[in-house]
């Protein structure tokens, strides 16, 4: 009945069905030509990733080619690349290992941000150091860079799991639980660190004392880096023109940016702060010979099975592909 629907329309309209249906991934069970469709990047609002909004205003991509999808939090993410509804990801490497597990075959193309101080937990007031949230309600985004950051949290504090209520809460809604009372503390991040900075709450950890262990990559299905060959090359160089005109002209790019972040273009600035944004020489370190990247993604999927985050390890051989990456200038 379906195909008999499809039959009937002009080839402009199958086009546009097959557009629309991309979003719930059955555009590949109806026949619908993939390699017509934009390559769809997915990302949550994070400063890192406003490379690419910044890009798509300044025009350094084809929008024909490549289409930004908005996303709440991170476990959207996470069901999108899982139901084929998206292409390319950013998100946090620790979130890329745990769908590799369930094997999700990702490759890392391009490392965003590495968190030097940018995730953090935070308190009421009251609560002067971690010992003292034993008893209290701590928010936690269900998706893996939580569960990293709470490991390291508890280890700090010399806790265990049990003596915190531990409140599961995407991102989203991490300020407003907070202003309403319903919790004493949230392993967070921009931009509702700063949210919750205006409303009296207090760092307590920060992902500077766990070193290089979270990182911002941006992934593809490998089944889509031919398909989309150009459009992942336009998108990679495009982020560093971005980067570049981010460090020249930061008042103009923060005009921009800010919309996305839900700020005022004045306080763009301070997101930015525990970020460490490499530069296309270092991606290639990252991503290149040296195995920068396998060593990272090993020694954080060791810490994640003695955390019981994972269950098994996942594949991590070939993760870096440097391919996209433009060239260095000799």
């Amino acid at each position: 009945m379906l195909t008999r629907l499809i039959a009937s329309y002009t080839s402009r309209a199958v086009k546009t069905l097959c557009g629309i249906l991309s979003i719930t991934g059955l555009s590949l069970l109806l026949g619908c030509n993939n390699t017509e469709t934009p390559l769809r990047v997915a990302f949550i609002p994070w400063p890192s990733s406003e490379t690419l909004h910044l890009a798509e205003n300044l025009n350094y991509f084809d929008a024909k080619s490549i289409r930004i999808v908005h996303m709440a939090n991170s476990n959207q993410i996470s069901m999108a690349l899982r139901n084929n509804s998206i292409h390319a990801a950013l998100f946090t490497l620790d979130e890329a290992l745990s769908l590799l597990q369930d094997g999700i075959d990702l490759q890392v193309i391009l490392i965003m941000d590495i968190s030097n101080g940018a995730d953090v937990v935070m308190a009421r007031p009251e609560i002067t150091d971690l010992k003292a949230l034993r008893g209290k309600r701590v928010a936690v985004d269900n998706a893996t860079i939580g569960a990293v950051m709470l490991d390291a949290m508890l280890n700090a504090a010399e806790l265990k799991v049990g003596d915190i209520q531990l409140l599961s809460k995407p991102i989203n809604e991490h300020s407003q639980a907070y202003l309403r009372g319903q919790i004493d503390a949230a392993i967070t991040y921009e931009p509702v660190r700063s949210e919750l900075l205006k409303h009296g709450a207090h760092i307590l950890f920060d992902s500077s004392q766990i070193p290089g262990r979270i990182i911002d990559v941006m992934v593809v299905r490998r089944n889509m880096l031919n398909r989309h060959d150009q459009a992942l090359k336009q998108l990679v160089a495009a982020h560093f023109r971005a980067l570049d005109y981010l460090a020249r002209h930061p008042q103009d790019a923060a005009q921009i940016i800010a919309p996305y972040l839900g700020i005022k273009p004045s306080e763009v600035a301070e997101q930015y702060q525990g970020l460490i944004m490499p530069n296309l020489a270092e991606n290639h370190r990252w991503l290149g010979a040296s195995a920068k990247l396998h060593d990272s993604a090993d020694s954080l999927a060791k810490l994640m099975l003695r955390a019981q985050i994972l269950q098994r390890s996942p594949p991590i051989a070939d993760l870096a592909q440097p391919r996209f990456l433009p060239a260095l200038s000799p």
